[in-house]
């Protein structure tokens, strides 16, 4: 790991694809199912069940993977390119381990790997027990710039999109968006014909927008300008009621209102976890606070950004017997993990983020009600939060400055933070380190940054009353960030 750069983030393993040669992708997929063996999740004869988005570099890795899984006396199953969410669900069904090639949302020179046991996600844990392997590499297999001498095709693929197409067309209705007019923005998204279908099977008339033959690293949290222009566009031509898209692996949602406006995915997540009835929901400390303040849940709680942080966050509510528990990212990635019941029907959990369920669910909710999603929005409290981040910022620098401002005691901290951001919003009355650093102003202002898990990025979060000002405070804190790079 330390040689060659591709260590462990907020959602699996990534690095850039020079980084991620086979040798290296072989290792950890072999450090993986060595640890599961340690925990009774995997023996030789065991399938392993293995997918990936369409990165050109992703076909590779997966052969590399496939290598690996029969080193360790496993059957690889090949899943096919497919969202990993689909490929998560046909896992659990089975219980058997499983693991995912993409990069998600970050540009195709970098990719990833996301593992999965048998029944949820890998959390923390289970990476310090993957770094600890001590992994045979059988360095004759590999030439001297760690490529495969004699890499195998891959299986033929199994289907698993048709119980993840089930799934939601059970739970929701065949006519559920009957009379809605649907835009699907494909872009590369490796669940573009998925959505699709999902939403005519629903009763939806579907337009298809956007569909490319090179990979797009769209991302949920910083939607690209091009982007934002592009839905208004469609929104207006094709006179649609929503728009929807997903990142890579289409484990995030995107979607936008019939004005072509993309909806924050942490306020996604609360209309979702609303329409739900769900009364316990976990959610990173970078997400928007109309959680709290919209009164709908009888328990919140918030946890460091990462799906595996969420995941424990509500393994620990189910563990104190509460009811109705689920989660979601800012990314607007929703993860249930209680059997949910809307108008008679169950919803069974899928502990692993989703990107279906919030769109379906705010598509439904707005036909029920005969309203426009925009509405649906105006039954929240007046939160509206903001994400961008500087590329190619190094981490370390990243942990630099952000240490910097955490030096010294409490009033100290405030000081250094109100000094450097204090001309954006003021006076800053609270600092939350959970991940990152997050402070609170007297007008009830939000700046958090962040170093990105998963890039060479610094990230930064911010919150306001109104969305033009959460817009203005995030500009004007990236001006402030871009300055850092500074000797």
């Amino acid at each position: 790991m330390a040689q060659s750069g591709v260590a462990f983030g907020t959602s699996g393993a990534r690095g850039p694809v020079v980084a991620m040669t086979d040798a290296v992708c072989f290792a950890y997929a072999a450090g993986f199912l060595q640890h599961m063996a340690s925990l009774g999740e995997f023996s030789p004869g065991m399938q392993v069940a293995l997918a990936g988005d369409l990165r050109p570099s992703t076909p590779r890795i997966l052969a590399a993977c496939a290598a690996a899984i029969e080193a360790q006396g496993g059957v690889p199953l090949f899943c096919g390119y497919v969202p990993s969410p689909a490929l998560a669900l046909h896992a659990f069904s089975l219980k058997i381990p499983s693991l995912m090639v993409t990069g998600s949302h970050i540009p195709d020179d970098r990719n990833g790997i996301k593992f999965n046991r048998v029944a949820g996600e890998v959390l923390k844990p289970d990476e310090l027990g993957m770094k600890a392997q001590q992994v045979d590499m059988r360095t004759g297999d590999f030439d001297e710039a760690g490529a495969l001498r004699q890499p195998k095709p891959l299986p033929e693929a199994v289907d698993v999109t048709r119980a993840y197409i089930q799934r939601y067309v059970d739970f929701f209705g065949a006519n559920s968006l009957s009379g809605m007019r649907v835009g699907v923005y494909q872009h590369s998204a490796v669940g573009r014909d998925i959505l699709v279908t999902l939403c005519e099977a629903l009763g939806g008339e579907v337009k298809v927008l956007g569909r490319s033959a090179t990979f797009i690293p769209v991302d949920t949290e910083a939607v690209r300008p091009e982007d934002v222009a592009l839905a208004r566009q469609w929104a207006a031509e094709h006179k649609l009621d929503a728009i929807l898209s997903t990142d890579g692996d289409s484990d995030r949602p995107l979607i936008a209102d019939e004005h072509g406006e993309w909806l924050r995915g942490d306020v996604l997540g609360v209309l979702c976890a609303h329409y739900l009835g769900a009364q316990c929901v976990a959610t990173p400390v970078s997400s928007n606070t109309a959680l709290e303040k919209s009164g709908w849940f009888a328990h919140t709680a918030r946890t460091r950004i990462g799906s595996p942080y969420v995941i424990e966050a509500m393994e620990t509510a189910l563990q104190q017997g509460r009811p109705g528990v689920c989660g979601y990212e800012a990314n607007g990635g929703f993860l249930l993990m209680s059997p949910m019941q809307v108008h008679g029907r169950e919803l069974a959990p899928l502990p692993t983020r989703d990107a279906v369920l919030p769109m379906l669910a705010v598509l439904a909710s707005a036909r029920a009600k005969a309203c426009t999603v925009s509405a649906l929005l105006g039954a929240l409290p007046a939160r509206f939060t903001c994400s961008d981040r500087i590329q190619n910022f190094p981490t370390a620098l990243s942990q630099e400055r952000l240490a910097s401002l955490q030096a010294g005691s409490g009033a100290e901290q405030r000081q250094a933070f109100e000094q450097a951001f204090g001309a954006v919003s003021g006076t800053v009355t609270g600092l939350d380190a959970t991940d990152g650093l997050r402070a609170t102003f007297a007008n009830e202002e939000v700046i958090h940054l962040r170093p990105s898990g998963n890039a060479p990025e610094l990230r930064c979060y911010t919150e306001a009353p109104t969305a033009a000002r959460a817009a203005q405070i995030n500009a004007a804190a990236l001006e402030v960030l871009a300055a850092w790079r500074q000797p």
